[in-house]
């Protein structure tokens, strides 16, 4: 299903031996999503996405408590560069018909006697409604855990504040385990929040994540 691919990454952990897709795409029978790396070039657009949603996606957004420095858009891609040379991790856009519909990330990834990683995602709020938050994750999942081009990590995690129904609820309909509440898990929109954690391990998967999807109706996170 994956095999569109940009670079060959060497990991500095040694534990780590995967490509960085070029694209992801949807499986025939999906809607047309696709998933790429960030680059330079979507400056323009990525910032009128994240304009347009700042109020809608405000109340998710997470920060930093000792409030360092900013950093350009050009530093931002940068560091995604060095995370994806270092095989700590990648962040993707969600594409519909050419243009950015959300994002989504795979990070702290940890190898060594543990092999897992965390994902969080974003929606354009034009865009809910369609499904893509659930397929973003189960494209990025596949690539994650099973496919032989990426880092094989035994396991996932999502984070979700727990007034975050939409998001619950994308986790939930891929068949991801609530393993209860982790205590002032994340700083976001300016205090210390406890968070839902939901996992998918490799060995729960019975063929492909995204054939989870497969007949049931949509629905989508934030």
């Amino acid at each position: 299903m994956f095999r569109l691919f940009s670079k060959h990454v060497p990991s500095e952990t040694g534990n780590a031996d995967f490509h960085i897709p070029a694209r992801l795409r949807a499986p025939e029978g999906f809607a047309a999503l696709s998933l790429r790396p960030m680059t330079l070039d979507d400056l323009d657009e990525w910032s009128e996405v994240r304009r347009f949603n700042d109020d809608w996606l405000r109340p998710w957004d997470s920060g930093d408590p000792m409030n360092g420095p900013t950093i350009t858009f050009n530093e931002w891609v940068a560091r995604q560069r060095r995370a994806e040379q270092a095989g700590r991790g990648v962040i993707m856009l969600m594409i519909v018909g050419g243009r950015i519909v959300g994002q989504i990330s795979l990070g702290a990834i940890c190898y060594g006697s543990m092999r897992t990683g965390t994902i969080g995602y974003w929606v354009d709020r034009r865009c809910v409604g369609h499904g893509y938050a659930p397929l973003a994750l189960a494209l990025l999942a596949d690539w994650a855990l099973s496919d032989e081009t990426g880092p094989r990590l035994h396991g996932i995690e999502v984070a979700i504040l727990p007034e975050n129904a939409r998001s619950r609820r994308v986790a939930e309909k891929l068949g991801l385990i609530h393993e209860g509440v982790r205590r002032d898990y994340m700083y976001v929109n300016g205090r210390w929040r406890d968070h839902d954690i939901y996992t998918l391990l490799d060995s729960d998967l019975r063929g492909h994540v995204v054939d989870r999807l497969r007949g049931r109706g949509a629905d989508t996170a934030r």
